[in-house]
């Protein structure tokens, strides 16, 4: 017991974390590619658009043949055809010319702009007259603007939105590449804790852990294995991780991290083969009994048992190690919001503070309400909006200070 709890910077012991791998790749159908993390960078073959087009209604022209027109001394130009959608242009543009166009159509030889209908003044079937003058190329995209052939506009490692599964489908990707989920396996611990179903006994609690972080597992981009609860017993513990670590990519402990005589999750982790314990202790509050251990190429964590403190360790240290285990290359931008402390808050030199804050709108200012509470109530979580931090460096925070809240 004399080398627990030489606790470690959040830096650090994501540092420690650096050098284990992510999971495998998989092809999925294009139509269900979004939310998933590309695996390979993705380079155009194609130019796009691929063919000079419109980008509004109106008339394709030679730019030279509007120039000096206004409306009280417009332009008359000879209206020789028109392009259909979804068809090469089979008409040319000479001088003193117009081609009727759609937004999307392709711009005919000898066109090199386009004027807006609303320009524009019908004197008979074959005459229009220009109102407003354009510059050549205006309202016009280039067959290679939006992706030139060779290009790479797509980079392993990005999540894919929307926007980016519409470049795929302009390129004509039907399958993609992108990593698999990262499969986390959720193991509660203590003779004290019951299953969601069970009617708790005095000195009993329900499995609510197992329930909260598989909630933020998914958050995260992973798929949660529930493993159930193991009472305080050595060898079922042993087992269990054993079994656990042979199909899961991670596995997440909760309860049993502490200094004591009954907590195993130490003594479990130390006896697994190829194992080694990373982190025990974290200069964090809540969280401070947080454990980090690598066996073989995988991490297991062991967070607090108290929902709340188990709740802050996943959000600031777990989840970004499960979203870069799932091959983000950059993690998920964590949302802030601005907001002045509603009173003053205490803090010890030495530790970073997470202080579960409610943000409310007083006299025309956000004001971030801390929500003080022992980190084993259900309540604070559920009033809380986010989290403040409280840097190592600083002791406390006054009222009327300016904070970032970091959306749960």
């Amino acid at each position: 017991m004399s080398e627990f709890f030489h606790v470690v910077t959040l830096e650090e012991a994501v540092a420690r974390l650096s050098h284990l791998p992510p999971v495998g790749t998989e092809g999925v159908a294009l139509s269900e590619a979004a939310g998933r993390v590309l695996a390979a960078d993705v380079r155009s073959d194609i130019d796009l658009p691929g063919f000079r087009r419109s980008t509004m209604d109106g008339y394709a022209v030679r730019a030279a043949s509007t120039f000096g027109a206004t409306e009280s001394s417009p332009a008359m130009l000879e209206v020789t055809g028109s392009v259909e959608m979804g068809a090469s242009a089979e008409v040319s543009v000479g001088r003193g010319q117009a081609v009727r166009i759609l937004t999307g159509g392709m711009l005919p030889s000898g066109a090199d702009a386009v004027v807006m209908v609303e320009h524009t003044q019908a004197l008979d079937n074959a005459t229009i007259e220009v109102t407003r003058s354009v510059a050549p190329k205006q309202n016009v995209i280039e067959p290679d603007e939006d992706l030139a052939q060779g290009e790479t506009l797509l980079w392993r490692g990005a999540r894919l939105r929307p926007q980016e599964v519409g470049v795929l489908a302009a390129l004509g990707a039907e399958e993609v590449q992108v990593f698999r989920p990262p499969v986390v396996a959720i193991l509660s611990t203590g003779d004290e804790v019951v299953p969601v179903g069970s009617v708790p006994r005095p000195g009993q609690i329900r499995d609510v852990n197992s329930s909260t972080l598989g909630a933020m597992v998914r958050a995260a981009g992973g798929v949660p294995r529930p493993l159930g609860i193991v009472g305080d017993d050595l060898d079922e513990l042993l087992a269990t991780c054993r079994a656990a670590l042979s199909e899961a990519d991670t596995l997440v402990i909760s309860g049993g991290s502490s200094v004591g005589t009954r907590d195993l999750t130490i003594e479990v982790l130390a006896a697994l083969a190829d194992s080694e314990i990373l982190v025990h202790g974290l200069a964090i509050k809540p969280g401070k009994p947080t454990i980090l251990a690598r066996v073989g190429d995988k991490a297991v964590w062991g967070l607090p048992g108290h929902v709340a403190s188990a709740m802050v360790v996943f959000h600031v240290l777990v989840a970004p190690f499960v979203e870069r285990l799932g091959g983000l290359s950059r993690g998920a931008p964590v949302a802030r919001q601005p907001a002045r402390l509603s009173r003053s808050v205490p803090s010890v030199h030495g530790r970073r503070d997470f202080v579960r804050v409610r943000l409310e709108e007083r006299d025309g200012q956000l004001r971030a309400v801390p929500l003080l509470g022992r980190s084993g109530l259900l309540r604070t979580t559920v009033e809380s909006d986010g989290l403040i931090e409280i840097d190592v460096n600083t002791e406390g925070l006054d009222e009327d200070t300016e904070v970032w809240v970091r959306r749960w």
